[in-house]
């Protein structure tokens, strides 16, 4: 390891809880809002949208804040503060328009950290080994959160109402407020009289990074199917609700050993290409498993298949990324990523999936298979532009 033991803890504190705090609420509220609140399909991908709608502009204020005038540190620490309370607040609401404006007013701050968390370590830490051994902390804590709520669940009965996902991961962004405060170095902006966001989105003249950022946006929107669907889709198919939070973590388990174990290997032996494509890859192979919905242990063992993607293309995409910014773009550069990806990508797959979800509910239940061949062709599509027509050539 390259860096000292006092930063590695820093960082891998920081990224923990940055994605402890969504993996807490986000593949379980679905349940509560299609169940106890009794919300339509629509109005649960509008509230699933508001971190998809705050990444469309938060990351790019914060990366060109931090790029220019603040230290990372203190824009962490001051965003997770006020998502935290305002999360607190949504666990308490149970009408649709309060409920979308207090997470909508969440995501906004915690979509300002989400390229804040990669661009301190890309910046502190330069070899792509030390790297992925702080990004493994992001599905260890995804899956460990969600084990714990399963835990949670199992003792308290807590999972018909379902609020409780909400206050812990209120309580999380709290604990990480702090931790931000107390651990994070004091990173120095460039202040190059350059605007970065500028530098960074001028990348979007070169045919080959629009292509990779085209297809990340799909291939993102996509993961809504994923998030929307899984719960209800796994109830249905006979799977306990005070189960699924601790099935679906089987996938960020997954996730932190490919991080740790292949991540790092697939790029240095088959390219940032070909681990994209087999990133893209997994997802299609997931969806394929989710049509044919049988045997149920099929269902629980494909988890797998979305933490494999999620890295290969997801992390491996923000790796990449950065291989072909400049040092002074670093946090613009994710922030621009993160825009793309869970901003128009994630709004627009959200969209699309209460739509899709909308059309096939029907008095008996959701008609499942209508529902995953959406996101099966898409994924297809862009599988084979990713590996037909994509370069993924980076800078020497």
């Amino acid at each position: 390891m390259s860096i000292s033991f006092d930063l590695y803890l820093a960082l891998s504190v920081a990224m923990f809880l940055e994605y402890a705090i969504w993996g807490a609420w986000a593949p379980v509220l679905a349940a509560r809002l299609l169940g106890p609140l009794n919300f339509t399909g629509k109005q649960a991908g509008w509230i699933y949208a508001t971190l998809p709608l705050a990444c469309l502009y938060a990351p790019l204020v914060a990366g060109q804040i931090a790029d220019s005038y603040v230290p990372i540190k203190w824009i962490l620490a001051a965003c997770q503060l006020l998502a935290g309370i305002l999360l607190l607040l949504a666990a308490n609401i149970r009408t649709f328009g309060p409920l979308f404006l207090v997470m909508l007013l969440h995501a906004t701050f915690y979509a300002a950290t989400l390229p804040l968390v990669n661009a301190i370590l890309f910046d502190q830490v330069k070899d792509a080994g030390t790297q992925g051994l702080v990004f493994l902390w992001a599905p260890v804590a995804w899956a460990l959160v969600g084990y714990f709520l399963t835990g949670w669940r199992w003792v308290f009965k807590t999972e018909k109402e379902g609020r409780d996902c909400l206050i812990l991961a209120g309580i999380l962004a709290l604990v990480m407020a702090a931790a931000c405060a107390l651990l994070l170095p004091t990173n120095e902006p460039a202040r190059t009289g350059e605007i970065p966001i500028v530098k960074a989105l001028a990348k979007l003249g070169e045919f080959d990074f629009l292509l990779f950022v085209l297809v990340s946006i799909f291939a993102a929107g996509m993961m809504q199917f994923y998030f929307l669907g899984s719960a209800r889709f796994m109830q249905d198919i006979g799977i306990a609700p005070k189960n699924v939070s601790g099935i679906m973590g089987i996938a960020q388990a997954v996730q932190a050993l490919a991080t740790f174990f292949l991540m790092g290997k697939f790029i240095a032996v088959l390219g940032h290409k070909w681990t994209l494509v087999i990133g893209l890859g997994c997802w299609l192979i997931l969806y394929l498993a989710y049509l044919a919905s049988r045997p149920v242990a099929l269902i629980v063992i494909i988890q797998a298949f979305h933490g494999l993607a999620y890295v290969f293309f997801m992390i491996v995409g923000q790796i990449y990324a950065n291989a072909v910014a400049g040092p002074e773009i670093i946090s613009s550069m994710q922030a621009l990523i993160f825009a793309a990806t869970t901003g128009v990508g994630l709004f627009v797959g959200t969209q699309l999936a209460g739509w899709v979800m909308d059309r096939a509910r029907t008095e008996a239940g959701f008609q499942w298979r209508q529902v995953w061949t959406v996101p099966a062709v898409i994924l297809a599509i862009c599988l084979v532009l990713l590996a037909v027509v994509f370069r993924g050539q980076v800078p020497q």
